[in-house]
């Protein structure tokens, strides 16, 4: 059942992607934002109730759907009810129209259209930015966006799939990631009810925990699919370059499979009362020192979009054996 959910869900959201603004976003910001105002009281055990609140009582429901149709109605309804999550959860164009337009722009030579595109994605000023950094930072983003919104789901809904509890993986995952940087961004506005330290530490460090073992799996896949004893010198050597470890493994898998120069000073916000809205990846990656390789350059933009269909396709078809061998076990 999971290879044709992923299948499925990667098919639909292609076909018809999820709108940026819609009521599911909305309502899992909504609910967030109750769970730290209720039971965040600046303890740390507040703090990992809230962060446990808001992260596993949405899995829990999505696993009571996914037994009650799977035991008493069937497993056509269930596979449905996997694609549906799947298609929430994962996908590439609730983050690649950005990446895209960047890319066209630069590739017809307006630079300033690019930096603009990019200041609006990342909320940052980009005004002075040259073109190789305007690169790099698309770059950066879009790894670590395909990472979180593919990779690391397709890994959790994997393993947790294989288990017997459905789409849970997924949304686990992803929530996860959100509370996160959701709390994160909330704690740099002046509002009524600000996140407390205690409940940033607990989702900060639920979410290292969590990401540490797609981080590595993405990494694998990319140093598979592309340079692959550069991708691995890079994860050992460089890794450490970037302040978030797990980040800083894809990072510097990356920069070894398609030989390029990542890392250094990060943009910096133009206003951090920009909120990051719904489930799109708003990583930080921070200063950093820059990995070996070649200076960016436009040609890497359609090298690591090349990288990262692959590594699906390498995913999709490791799924489909599996799939196949239990079938014919």
């Amino acid at each position: 059942m999971s290879f044709f959910a992923i299948l499925f869900a990667l098919l639909i959201e292609q076909a018809r992607p999820l709108a940026r603004s819609n009521p599911i976003h909305a309502g899992l910001r909504a609910w967030a934002l109750s769970v730290s105002r209720n039971f965040d009281a600046g303890q740390a055990q507040h703090g990992w109730v809230a962060w446990a609140l808001a992260v596993l009582v949405p899995p829990l429901f999505v696993l009571a759907v996914h037994w009650a149709l799977l035991h008493f109605i069937g497993w056509p309804l269930a596979l449905a009810w996997n694609v549906a999550v799947l298609y929430i959860t994962l996908g590439f164009r609730q983050f690649s129209h950005h990446f895209t337009g960047i890319r066209d722009a630069l590739e017809d030579g307006d630079a300033a259209e690019a930096r603009a595109r990019l200041a609006r994605w990342r909320q940052v000023d980009a005004s002075e930015l040259p073109r190789s950094e305007i690169v790099r930072h698309v770059l950066e983003y879009s790894v670590i966006a395909a990472h979180r919104h593919v990779f690391g789901v397709l890994a959790w809904y994997s393993v947790l799939a294989a288990l017997g509890l459905g789409p849970t993986g997924a949304v686990l995952y992803r929530l996860a990631e959100f509370v996160s940087r959701y709390w994160g961004s909330r704690s740099r506005v002046v509002t009524s009810h600000p996140p407390s330290p205690s409940l940033q530490r607990a989702s900060e460090r639920a979410w290292t925990v969590i990401d540490w073992l797609p981080a590595r799996l993405t990494a694998l896949s990319f140093a598979v699919v592309g340079s692959f004893e550069e991708a691995i010198e890079g994860w050992r050597f460089h890794a450490q370059r970037f302040p978030n470890d797990n980040d800083g493994v894809v990072l510097a898998a990356t920069a070894g499979a398609i030989n390029v120069r990542l890392g250094g000073e990060a943009l910096r916000s133009r206003s951090d009362a920009a909120a990051p809205q719904g489930l799109e990846v708003d990583a930080d990656i921070g200063d950093s020192v820059s990995t070996p390789g070649r200076e960016p350059e436009v040609g890497h933009l359609r090298s690591v979009v090349g990288l990262v269909w692959r590594s699906v396709v390498v995913w999709m078809l490791l799924l489909a054996l599996l799939t196949l061998a239990r079938l014919l076990g």
